[in-house]
């Protein structure tokens, strides 16, 4: 070199981060030689494959790699100087300024190389007087962690159960040896995304920036604001430390939490506020088998909601609640319900479960299964709401198989304690504790349900239920009392049917034989009016296939259905009730029986017919027979009429007789022997 190097405040190392294809690198600081300057790839040392230009320049200069370095890798260029004296001048001999010059060139770069090295350093800051700064011994401070003490003076410390340890043990046999970074990677806080859990600041991005990063994310105690909706996808796991580990809506245009797809979980913390605490439906994955544990919902407008949505094939099944409280809920506590097109929440189960309003007004249900099937579970569940709400318990029309099992119902205001909506069915119900001073059991469903030690006055309902060798101290009948006109449908949520037509003529219509096979039924006039009750089908040919009439007070009839068709069992107008009469003179035909055996032996008898538009004529048939040898003619008339198919008809020879019928305007012979 020409000149001597001009050493600038330069620090004397500088990195790249490779792109794959550069090769050639600055260096920002002068080299005496080209091997003052050492290169390192992600700190290894390197010793070939590389050119260094411009050595001696003040300026520095520039490394050029025969294969540019892989993408990715740190490459450090860093002049090192062995720390040694370069020039050694004798006394009495020449002075040569350029000697003095490459002298004091080298040291000063040997300066700036020391005071890089330091740079890095612990040190005392500059207000601080300096004390002890020597190591504790080799033997006291091995196996331990560097500490200071309360003079600030470094000591050794022990590594049991410090955060310091670079490695971690967990007590007890068995246990195995891991870094500390191993055993703080185990949990990962939402706090590690930037939530700060102060209720000011917004938490929702962080906490969603953390599920997205994490399966499984820790909520510390703190309260999280969140100004939209959280969601758990697929085995995505939220947790808190209980009651102290709060998410807090803002508003309540949106949902707290949204569970969208399979295996997620939520336990350990606290909602307040939203529209719904915690919604849980299928978006892009079924929702099944998910969990949510000791979780409390405070203020939602609807504490869960649980939701077939849009999808059959993204379904709502197989769900697990645990200890689950709703307070203060503005509509529904539990909510199962389908939105779209997609499937009914099925199959879901609720443990120890409560809804609780706190006397605040809620216009909706504790438990409202809209629409759910196949076992959706409710076991040990409480619904106390107050008494504007429409029910503790409520089965909704398109629920179906729900079961209840010690179901706890506390209100006032006449809110039933269970509602079973007309279209709810096989709803089981198992210990019920009604507190409310409604029904016990509101069924609209047309006694579509089972009850085992449940309800009021009857604390059991049993369904399609097959009993052997039964011993009834008291057997009650399921009875319906009708007082009616016109026309009145049955259905097979009783047995017995008494039946006033004092109002004008009724007609009592089975329903079809098909949707109550194994079914009897007694129905019974129990007027004295003259208006006749009409036994007919609905859908089919009515009793032994045709209308079945009861014109006189306490007139009755019991039919069986085999599935197909409804069989007359037993009537007090069928025949085989016969009455038999000997005398003379007029006898009336009352119409109580269907077959009269009479003997004239004592003289002529007129046996008269009622009026055939009478109430108990009309439809009915009977037979008048004579049966003893004298010649003593029995004549059958019409009382007001003209008799029998218009004529008054004798009976002039024993076992002589005549089978009449009435169509309500005339008695017809049907037969004559």
């Amino acid at each position: 070199m020409t000149d001597h190097i001009r050493m600038p405040d330069v620090a004397p190392i500088v990195r790249y981060v490779a792109n794959g294809v550069r090769s050639v690198f600055d260096y920002p600081f002068p080299i005496f030689a080209s091997e003052d300057l050492k290169v390192k790839f992600d700190g290894a040392p390197r010793y070939s494959g590389y050119d260094v230009q411009s050595a001696g320049d003040t300026n520095g200069g520039t490394v050029t790699f025969d294969v540019p370095p892989a993408l990715g890798i740190i490459i450090t260029l860093e002049r090192t100087l062995p720390l040694e004296r370069m020039t050694d001048f004798i006394e009495g001999g020449e002075f040569s300024a350029a000697a003095i010059n490459n002298e004091l060139d080298y040291l000063t770069a040997s300066v700036q190389q020391v005071s890089r090295s330091i740079a890095p350093a612990l040190r005392y800051a500059d207000n601080e007087t300096p004390s002890q700064t020597i190591l504790p011994s080799r033997e006291s401070r091995a196996n331990r962690a560097l500490g200071f003490d309360a003079d600030g003076n470094p000591v050794a410390v022990s590594l049991e159960g410090s955060m310091a340890a670079p490695d971690y043990t967990a007590y007890g046999i068995g246990a195995v040896t891991r870094t500390s970074s191993a055993k703080f990677s185990d949990v990962v806080s939402a706090r590690d995304f930037g939530a700060q859990g102060n209720a000011l600041h917004d938490d929702t991005l962080a906490i969603q920036k953390a599920l997205a990063a994490h399966d499984t994310v820790y909520l510390p105690p703190g309260r999280y604001l969140v100004s939209g909706t959280i969601t758990l996808g697929e085995r995505k796991r939220l947790y808190g430390a209980g009651q102290v580990s709060v998410i807090e809506c803002n508003g309540d245009d949106f949902n707290a939490v949204e569970m969208t797809a399979d295996f997620a979980s939520l336990s350990d913390l606290r909602i307040t506020g939203g529209n719904v605490g915690i919604k849980l439906y299928g978006r892009d994955r079924p929702c099944v088998q998910s969990s949510i544990t000791d979780v409390t919902i405070f203020g939602a407008r609807t504490g869960v909601e649980l939701d077939g949505y849009n999808s059959p094939d993204y379904p709502c099944y197989w769900n697990n609640f645990d200890r689950v409280l709703v307070e203060m809920p503005a509509l529904h506590g539990f909510h199962l319900t389908r939105s779209g097109e997609g499937d009914t929440p099925n199959a879901n189960k609720f443990h120890a479960c409560r809804v609780y309003s706190h006397g605040s007004d809620m216009t909706g249900h504790g438990f409202y299964v809209e629409h759910g099937a196949f076992n959706n579970a409710f076991i040990d569940c409480e619904a106390n709401v107050k008494g504007t709400a429409a029910g503790c318990f409520t089965m909704g029309a398109g629920s179906y198989k729900t079961l209840l099992i010690n179901p706890y119902a506390e209100s006032y205001n006449s809110v039933p304690n269970i509602k079973l909506e007309a279209g709810s069915d096989e709803t089981s119900i198992f210990n019920l504790l009604s507190m409310s001073d409604g029904a016990a059991i509101w069924d609209l469903s047309g006694g579509k349900y089972t009850a085992y030690n449940a309800g009021f006055p009857h604390k059991n309902r049993l369904q399609k239920t097959t009993a052997v060798d039964i011993n009834a101290t008291l057997q009650r009948y399921d009875t319906e009392y009708i007082d009616a006109s016109g026309l009145v449908q049955l259905d097979i949520s009783h047995s017995v049917h008494l039946v006033s037509s004092f109002g004008g003529a009724l007609t009592v219509r089975l329903p079809n034989a098909s949707a109550a096979s194994g079914a009897m039924m007694v129905v019974k006039k129990t007027d004295s009016s003259g208006n006749v009750i009409t036994v007919d089908e609905d859908g089919g040919g009515g009793p032994d296939g045709r209308n079945y009439y009861l014109g006189a007070e306490n007139d009755f009839v019991q039919v069986l259905s085999n599935g197909a068709e409804w069989f007359v069992i037993s009537s007090n107008r069928a025949p085989g009730n016969t009455r038999y009469h000997d005398g003379s003179g007029i006898y009336d035909i009352d119409m109580a029986v269907d077959v009269y055996l009479l003997s004239s032996f004592g003289g002529a008898m007129t046996a008269r017919l009622p009026p055939a538009n009478a109430a108990i004529a009309v439809g009915r048939t009977v037979t008048i027979k004579k049966t003893d040898v004298s010649a003593n003619v029995i004549t059958v008339s019409e009382y007001g009429g003209s008799g029998p198919d218009g004529y008054a008809q004798p009976l002039n020879a024993q076992y002589k007789a005549i089978t009449v019928v009435s169509d309500g305007a005339r008695w017809h012979i049907i037969s004559r022997f």
